[in-house]
């Protein structure tokens, strides 16, 4: 293959990758950090959310209607209202907690937990930094994964009809 074929074909591969993917392609993009001290976020959060956020708690399971939301729309966080999952990333796990098999790209924070001794992958907003609960590799396909979400620290929007 001489050279000049050798680049065409590089510089499609991604434009193919984009056709064989099954609805949005969702990019990456940069998010401005959002920086308040525990006062600012304890006037703008609720009790119940700022302990979630700010102090990496958890709310009762089987507490959150939006465990059972099934409507069309966006799930963004509570706090900064940053998108973090599209409705069709959502699915009943059985946890009493709303469970998600992906993120929107670059668009949450990973850390290791250790409070339970072992290890589990800790969440986190990339705006606000808010925690929002941990992922597992306990999902359904595509990718295999289980983001747990405390469903306190979402707001829902629907699509537009």
């Amino acid at each position: 293959m001489d050279r000049r074929t050798f680049i065409k074909l590089t510089a499609s591969v991604p434009v193919l990758m984009q056709l064989a993917l099954p609805g949005p392609v969702w990019a990456a993009e940069r998010i401005d950090r959002l920086v308040l001290g525990n006062a600012e976020w304890k006037k703008r959060l609720t009790p119940e959310q700022f302990d979630i956020l700010r102090e990496e708690g958890t709310e009762r399971p089987f507490s959150s209607p939006l465990d059972h939301e099934t409507r069309s729309g966006l799930y963004v966080c509570a706090a900064c209202r940053l998108p973090l999952f599209p409705s069709r990333f959502k699915y009943d796990s059985g946890t009493g907690w709303p469970s998600f098999y992906d993120v929107l790209p670059g668009h949450v924070e990973t850390k290791t937990d250790l409070k339970l001794l072992l290890p589990r992958t800790e969440y986190h907003c990339a705006r606000c930094g808010g925690h929002h609960g941990h992922v597992f590799k306990d999902g359904p396909k595509p990718t295999g994964l289980r983001y747990c979400n405390n469903g306190a620290v979402l707001t829902f929007i629907p699509d537009k009809a």
